[in-house]
């Protein structure tokens, strides 16, 4: 089962924490940093995650087009996001995306992360002690539990 996890963790690494973790519980995971790619053949992969940091109640921008441009069609794809406030469904606008090249949702796993984005940087920041060991290892349970 080859995997490949596209991401955007830019501001504090909360996502790419988790995302460690799931490749030391899998070392044949390929992680693929969305800030220093545009393109990438993603076609050889039997599934594809897709994580981010939450910018602004959205993914970020960079990933969302990035998964525009490259996901390909009917692949089976998962969702791992990290927030300062998990308050709604942050997964919508990515759904919209895969759902679109007819891909099968897998599931999507969403946990706090340390989070100055914004006007909490004026209050020194949310979480600062996230993502917790617990909420990394519920990402590799998350990962573990997709199957194949």
């Amino acid at each position: 089962m080859k995997t490949a996890i596209v991401y955007y963790s830019q501001h504090h690494g909360n996502t790419k924490k988790l995302l460690d973790a799931i490749c030391d519980a899998d070392m044949s995971v390929t992680l693929i940093n969305a800030a220093e790619k545009t393109e990438v053949d993603l076609r050889e992969y039997d599934r594809i995650g897709i994580a981010s940091g939450i910018y602004f109640s959205s993914f970020a921008k960079p990933l969302l087009s990035f998964v525009s441009i490259n996901l390909p069609a009917q692949k089976p794809v998962f969702f791992i996001a990290t927030c300062g406030s998990p308050r709604k469904n942050y997964f919508d606008e990515i759904r919209h995306i895969a759902k679109r090249k007819d891909c099968t949702d897998l599931g999507s796993y969403l946990c706090t992360g340390f989070d100055t984005y914004g006007p909490f940087k004026l209050v020194g920041g949310l979480k600062k002690d996230h993502p917790t060991e617990e909420e990394i290892q519920g990402a590799v349970d998350f990962y573990n539990g997709l199957g194949f």
